[in-house]
């Protein structure tokens, strides 16, 4: 295989890593004000409600992209177009029912759900609302899967992008509404969370409306392919479906086991902590504890506010590279694999896992220096319970990104049951560390934050074993490793000693924050290229005036 076909993954990855990263970002950006209209109670009904809305989710749909996408880019390879196109359709039947059925069960089960669930009073209305987006989300999971799997990320990057920027704009304006319209209620936070949610749903409603307009223009390109198909054989209905299901159910429980850990996170702190007594370490955050008292449903959302919706917010935007990188090398591997073609496997392979390790690696380091400007520049919130949460888990970038690409490694090698068992035995250990650090300890949402890295990291590992094991394979240490640590630790000296020193010299947190970012930036690149942790070679899709400065500098 030709350089320029291996590295095209990598390409369409790109397109799609860039997207997913502007979608972070925009989501950063517009829960600071939603954070400030709905408060820290008001964000962790709205976390409630998104980890119960995710697990209906991955259970229905969630997986269908990646499914389709591996199906269709298999018989795209031996230009079955008609085939790939019964796929598409018999993906969209299947989306249609389980859409329904999930649908339906989480708005009539909302109340049960958090009330049991969540143990919450204030996350039943922002569930009900977000449930028609299970539905919206299953149709246009097929729409994106079909997309990727004819090796195109553009309608998927583009699609993301227009949801996320509407969802933005209804959930600020719908949460200051509604706020605004029940201050005086009772559960006043609920109303502020199903603003949110219904921004969700909105912003869902137009991505798929988008990507019909794109199918309606390709429509004739895919009559063309029609023509020319000349399979011999057409592939049932019923086999294409029993296959997609063969193919969805392992992807389906492994991205379940994934979100189980936060759904039974809050589960666990929201029945425990409702038998303790407030702890030192959440004195300074909470609202009128002058006595020694119990933890109050408003005490428990508004801890998991904070763990939600500043921590684990903040260290899944840089994630959001490893989801996107995972995505494009399902379909390039499933291909490669359908043609033999081990060596460019293991290629493959090499690149995502040095690609995102060069993006987490710093991210980590950096987040973690900064933790406390980061969030006095994005939310205000000069709390050190927060700047804790941040420094303490912030390793957790690192295991999420090698976790998450490790387990699209082997969905890609048709390996589906490893991810599964691998989740579920980090699952496993995860329950009990967590369950022992709130029962009998007073490290309160800490122990969220221990459990959320260490779950990271045991699926990592074992994703790393078995990944050695079916393919053979040895991960390359120093360029992919060492030397983006090293780099990233020097930058992480310049980012604090940047900050510190501006903020001495100006006051002020904004200006010294933003340029210690945009330093360490500069740093990390340059220490990165001047130790060769980056080839030339694997520079040369970037644009033309970049690698003239970069040659300039002698970089290159």
């Amino acid at each position: 295989m030709s350089e320029n076909k291996n590295s095209h993954f990598l390409v369409q990855g790109s397109i799609l890593a860039a997207a997913s990263l502007l979608v972070r970002l925009i989501g950063l950006l517009y829960r600071i004000p939603m954070y400030r209209i709905i408060g820290d109670d008001g964000m962790g009904a709205y976390n409630y409600s998104f980890d119960i809305y995710n697990i209906a989710l991955i259970l229905s749909s969630y997986s269908l992209p990646i499914a389709v996408a591996k199906l269709v880019a298999v018989r795209g390879i031996n230009k079955e177009y008609r085939n790939s196109y019964r796929v598409f359709l018999c993906a969209m039947v299947f989306a249609v029912i389980v859409g329904v059925i999930a649908t339906m069960t989480l708005f009539f089960g909302a109340d049960f759900f958090a009330e049991y669930l969540a143990n919450s009073d204030n996350a039943a209305l922002p569930i009900r609302v977000l449930a028609p987006t299970i539905f919206v989300f299953a149709i246009m999971g097929v729409f994106r899967g079909f997309y990727q799997g004819k090796n195109t990320m553009m309608p998927t990057a583009f699609s993301q992008v227009l949801e996320q920027v509407v969802n933005a704009i209804v959930s600020v304006v719908a949460s200051y509404l509604l706020m605004k319209n029940y201050s005086e209620h009772l559960n006043a936070a609920a109303y502020g969370a199903a603003g949110g949610t219904l921004g969700t749903l909105v912003g869902a409603i137009m991505g798929l409306f988008f990507l019909l307009f794109v199918f309606i223009l390709y429509k004739p390109v895919l009559n063309k392919q029609f023509r020319k198909d000349t399979t011999p054989y057409k592939e049932s209905y019923g086999s294409i479906f029993k296959l997609l299901v063969i193919t969805i159910t392992p992807i389906i429980l492994s991205q379940t086991v994934y979100q189980l850990s936060g759904v039974i996170d809050n589960s666990l702190f929201g029945h425990i902590m409702a038998t303790k007594e407030v702890t030192g370490f959440d004195k300074s955050v909470l609202k009128d504890v002058t006595q020694t008292r119990l933890y109050t449903s408003v005490d428990r959302d508004t801890l998991i506010g904070i763990y939600g919706g500043k921590y684990r917010l903040l260290t899944n935007v840089p994630v959001a590279v490893a989801s996107a990188i995972g995505a494009a090398i399902v379909t390039s591997i499933s291909a490669a694999k359908a043609r033999g073609m081990e060596g460019a496997i293991r290629s493959k392979v090499h690149s995502a896992i040095k690609f995102n390790m060069i993006i987490a690696i710093p991210s980590a380091v950096g987040m973690g220096v900064l933790a406390s400007p980061i969030l006095k520049l994005i939310y205000g919130d000069s709390r050190q319970l927060s700047a804790n949460f941040l420094r303490l888990g912030s390793i957790a970038i690192i295991f999420f990104a090698l976790s998450t690409v490790s387990s699209a490694i082997l969905q890609g090698i048709n390996k589906l049951k490893i991810p599964v068992i691998n989740s579920a035995i980090s699952l496993g250990v995860h329950i009990l560390l967590v369950f022992g650090l709130l029962m009998f300890t007073p490290l309160s949402a800490y122990a969220l934050v221990i459990g959320n890295v260490t779950f990271a990291l045991v699926v990592t590992i074992l994703n790393w074993i078995s990944i050695e094991k079916y393919l053979d394979y040895k991960q390359e240490i120093m360029k992919t490793f060492v030397i983006p640590t090293v780099s990233a630790g020097m930058m992480g000296v310049v980012a604090f000693l940047t900050y510190e020193g501006l903020y001495l010299w100006t006051g002020s947190n904004a200006l010294s924050t933003l340029l210690a970012i945009l330093n360490s930036i500069i740093v990390y690149l340059t220490l990165l290229l001047f130790m060769k942790g980056v080839e030339d070679e694997e520079l040369e899709s970037l644009p033309g005036p970049i690698i003239r400065i970069l040659r300039k500098l002698r970089l290159l």
